[in-house]
């Protein structure tokens, strides 16, 4: 199906190229001035040809014209006369008309003049739709991301106002971090390449494929109510403006990370490096497996056992390698082709990339309060540093296809990703917790495989000369993770002596695997009307998401009896190990399985999710417009698995139900033509993922952590008192907004925005006290947060007409938050706090950070000369420190440190028509690097994780033909 689908593409694209070479071509799109509305059915005549032709239900027009100069005229019967002039079309290529603004009527000819070049999805298109958009929104465009040099939408979405991005892939947006984020593909809810974030990782999107990236941080009927930060709405190009057949190959450099001979990595799989497995991890067996006390009287268990034993693969240990540059190999191709009354749009898309990272002396450790109140430092619980090295492959490919008449389009979008991580690590490991003091070193070796394949069928209809619109869309999606064989070796060193076991645990073998299928769809209307005899709207419609996702997790623990140890992980698995030793029983390396008779890590669940909402947009004086909405979503979330002793036990049993009401109010006022004025109000929600609502235990051998499922119940066996009761609920948030926005000249704006919100049980991560290293998701107290947002885009012009070429960017976002202490957790922190600490009632909201500023100064150099095509800029991110786990009993809080980024990126497009360019990007050029640290009144602060990214400079050079 596939293969086919890319030869259609190919005989399209062949089939328009042959018919159009000799001709040029005249596209854009035309908008009510008014609205910011796109206008189908505006008439589109080249003068003096009698050419004529008529925009499309998007607003688009399309003229196939031999090459020449010429003059086109727009028209419609409630709007002035639109006339551009000088329009110079050149065989084979698209002169794309923007600023299509059509104002209301005054029975006068309106005359803008000369577009010498071409130029698609500026920033003054996002800044129109911002204007005059009722939602509060933001956004970032195409032409942005080729200005500021980054190839994918990660590093170009922390230019928009109030964002972040974490670990190069997660948006967090004022602050708030994915729990309270949203991620739309298309306007669907599409699931990542990780099913446990609420946000797509952004960095799988090459900025080739992309039109916009639109992000509403106001609440509207129509959108999906789980969410408080934003809505990331990504739009794909389905009708390219010009015809692109483009290849770019790319190199990074990082003297940390590349060409370094302590590099370390295992003997993997021979396909590793196209993203998945070989089949060299699979795991021995996953059924009529004997445990060793079985194996030991009975010789039919015992080869069934020497027979599993000898399916595992050998290799434990990590070794040095020289590590290699970062690489990638990108193309993409699309056009549009007018046939009869259809317009045809194609695009298709592959990326490769092949990106290593070494982490010398990395640190990841826990720290503990005193049990003596006048004790002010922090106490070592675990010590662990030292290497490991991570090559992650990401393949991505997409095609799609679009069909439109005047009044119907269908669109079809096939996406599959594909990703392949490997890490290998060895660290020196000191423990002195609960009164076990050992000192060692450990091996670390993993792989995780995952894919995504979505699809998109969506259709969009106009009827009644264009007064009601229909938009209906279809996406089935299927996530795939496996981590197969995960392998971990801890040696124990003890007066010379190697020990593996005792205090310092046994070897263990861990396979994880995830399937999640979704399938959401939603249909919509809108119809138009008047009220107080100007434009409105009613927007009406419903929607259903169904998910449902099976988890396992099967792991053996390695016993090695009575074996002379070396040192090297390998030697628990070559022959002469391997049990019976010499045919000895009591000596050898042997297993122990825990997943058998029943499995606590393995449960299904899945979630049926019914939409429906209605709203209105008024105007009811001709500078206020409002939308008033309401959306109901009835949620519920079914559980099948059971806790570690087997004591609770659920079969497709109901964990979560929710009937939610969303109203909604977005007012504008225009103060002047210029000037808005915003205010927003809205209650939305979030809930507890399919991993934070289960019985599921899931343990991090590099770290040393384990992330424990919220249906726990975190119990002190001593004192009895109950931390944490097991039950999980939604989370509600009442949101308001206020905004003040100016627009000067084109591409300039300033705005500044205040905002509110108050949560009820909110859901964040704490410590978990009834096991040391885990943590768990939970309701805590009330929460409530007040912020502020500044933005700024200004040329550099207004200082001196040497600076015309300049533009400076600012973004600032400043928040107060504070979450109202639980009972079980003030009766905590005043039982375990410092002689003469005071514990109030409230503290920081986990994962909300206190300010975050973007910033950025860019060069454009024009037209002319040698600074023709030249963009250079350098830009500035940071965000403020945050709280990412919250301390209970004895372990204090976690907090994220500013890691402060500062990019460079330089941009040289060239050619007789331009079809190369030569882009550099030189990331953290501060060489800072990524702390979290615990902390406690009066102490120093302490490490939990720290990590040195270097300073990265990446190379791409395209090509378009």
């Amino acid at each position: 199906m596939k293969n086919l689908i890319w030869v259609l593409f190919g005989l399209i694209s062949i089939s328009g190229f042959a018919q159009e070479a000799e001709k040029g071509f005249i596209r854009g799109t035309v908008y009510e001035a008014a609205s910011g509305e796109t206008m189908p059915g505006v008439k589109v005549e080249i003068i003096g040809r009698g050419q004529v032709a008529k925009t499309d239900l998007d607003g688009q027009f399309s003229v196939s014209i031999e090459p020449g100069e010429y003059s086109i005229q727009f028209s419609f019967f409630y709007v002035n006369t639109l006339l551009i002039e000088n329009v110079v079309v050149t065989a084979g290529e698209t002169n794309y008309l923007e600023n299509l603004n059509m104002e209301e009527s005054s029975n006068e000819l309106t005359k803008i003049v000369v577009y010498e070049e071409r130029t698609t999805n500026t920033e003054n298109a996002i800044l129109h739709i911002k204007k005059k958009n009722p939602n509060m929104i933001d956004g970032i465009s195409s032409s942005s991301f080729r200005k500021i040099g980054d190839s994918d939408a990660a590093g170009a979405m922390t230019r928009v106002p109030g964002v972040s991005v974490s670990g190069g892939k997660y948006v967090y947006i004022r602050g708030l971090g994915d729990r309270y984020n949203k991620t739309l593909l298309n306007g669907m809810d599409v699931p990542g390449l990780d099913p446990d974030k609420n946000t797509i990782q952004m960095d799988i999107f090459p900025t080739n494929i992309l039109d916009n990236i639109i992000v509403n941080k106001s609440f509207s009927a129509e959108l999906p109510a789980d969410f408080a930060g934003g809505v990331i709405d990504i739009s794909l190009k389905s009708f390219p403006e010009e015809k692109q057949r483009k290849i770019s190959v790319g190199t990074g450099f990082n003297p940390y990370f590349h060409f370094n001979k302590d590099y370390l990595t295992y003997d993997g799989g021979k396909t590793d490096f196209l993203g998945f497995d070989d089949g060299s991890r699979a795991i021995p067996a996953t059924e009529n497996i004997p445990f060793f006390s079985e194996a030991i009287g009975d010789p039919e268990k015992a080869d069934r056992y020497k027979e599993i034993l000898g399916k595992f693969n050998p290799v434990m240990g990590a070794y040095q390698q020289m590590s290699l540059m970062d690489y990638s190999l990108s193309g993409s191709f699309g056009n549009q082709i007018k046939k009869g009354e259809k317009t045809i749009g194609y695009s298709g898309m592959f990326s490769y990339k092949n990106n290593t990272e070494f982490y010398k002396e990395a640190i990841f450790a826990r720290y503990g309060l005193s049990g003596d109140p006048d004790e002010m430092e922090m106490q070592t619980r675990e010590y662990q540093t030292g290497s490991y090295g991570v090559n992650n492959v990401l393949l991505t490919a997409m095609g799609g296809m679009a069909i439109k008449s005047a009044s119907s389009k269908y669109t079809f979008n096939v996406l599959h990703l594909q990703n392949g991580e490997s890490k290998a690590g060895i660290f020196d490991y000191l423990n002195s917790d609960q009164g076990a003091i050992f000192q060692g070193y450990q091996h670390n070796l993993e792989y995780s495989q995952r894919s995504l394949t979505n699809v998109l069928f969506s259709g969009k209809h106009n009827y009644d000369d264009n007064d009601w619109e229909i938009d209906w869309r279809i996406a089935p999606t299927l996530s795939l993770i496996k981590d197969p064989d995960i392998r971990f070796t801890r040696y124990e060193e003890r007066d010379d002596t190697l020990i593996i076991g005792t205090e310092a645990g046994f070897p263990e073998r861990i396979w994880r695997e995830l399937v999640e299928k979704n399938v959401a769809g939603k249909i919509g209307a809108t119809k138009e009307f008047k009220a107080w005899e100007r434009d409105a709207k009613l927007k009406f419609g419903g929607g259903y998401t169904f998910k449902t996702r099976d988890f396992v997790i099967r792991n053996f623990a390695m016993n090695v009896r009575n074996v002379n140890l070396t040192g090297d992980p390998n030697e628990l698995f070559t022959e002469e190990n391997i049990w019976p030793h010499n045919g000895d029983i009591g000596k050898g390396t042997t297993y122990e399985v825990s997943f058998l008779p029943s499995n606590p890590n393995q449960y299904s669940s899945n979630v049926h999710n019914a939409s429906a909402y209605i709203s209105t947009e008024v105007s009811p004086t001709k500078r206020i417009k409002a939308v008033i909405g309401l959306r109901a979503e009835s949620y519920t979330q079914f559980y099948t698995g059971q806790d570690q002793l087997g004591l609770n036990v659920l079969r497709n049993d109901v964990v979560l139900q929710d009937l939610g009401i969303f109203p909604s109010l977005n007012l504008v006022y225009q103060v002047t033509d210029r000037q808005n004025l915003r205010f927003s109000y809205g209650i939305t929600t979030a809930r507890p993922s399919f991993k934070e609502l289960s019985y599921a235990e899931i343990y991090d051998p590099v770290s040393g952590r384990t992330f424990i499922g919220g249906l726990f119940k975190d119990e002190d066996a001593v004192s009895g008192n109950v931390y944490w009761d097991g039950e999980l609920e939604v989370t509600d948030i009442h949101n308001i907004d206020v905004r003040w926005e100016t627009f000067n000249s084109p591409g300039q704006t300033i705005s500044i925005t205040a905002f509110y919100k108050k949560f009820y049980n909110p859901i964040e991560i704490v410590q978990f006290s009834a096991q040391v290293g885990s943590f768990q998701p939970r309701n805590v107290g009330d929460g409530e947060l007040l912020g502020g947002e500044f933005e700024m885009r200004q040329g550099l012009k207004f200082i001196s007409e040497k600076m015309q070429n300049f533009s400076f960017n600012l973004n600032l976002t400043y928040t107060l938050s504070r979450i109202l202490y639980s009972d079980t957790e003030k009766e905590s922190r005043v039982a375990n706090a410092r002689t003469g600490q005071e514990i109030g009632d409230y503290r920081d909201m986990a994962g909300q950070a206190p300010y975050l500023i973007n910033g950025g100064l860019a060069y454009n150099g024009g037209a002319e000369g040698f600074a023709k095509g030249l963009e250079v800029g350098v830009y500035y991110n940071v965000q403020g420190r945050t709280l990412q786990y919250v301390g209970i009993v004895d372990r204090p809080d976690i907090y994220s440190v500013p890691f402060h980024s500062l990019n460079f990126n330089a941009n040289k497009t060239f050619g007789k028509n331009e079809q190369y360019q030569f882009g550099l990007k030189v990331s953290n050029l501060l060489n800072d690097e990524k702390e979290t640290m615990f902390r406690s009144i009066n102490a120093q602060d302490q490490i939990f994780s720290k990590l040195a990214p270097g300073t990265t400079a990446a190379a791409k050079f395209s090509i378009k033909f």
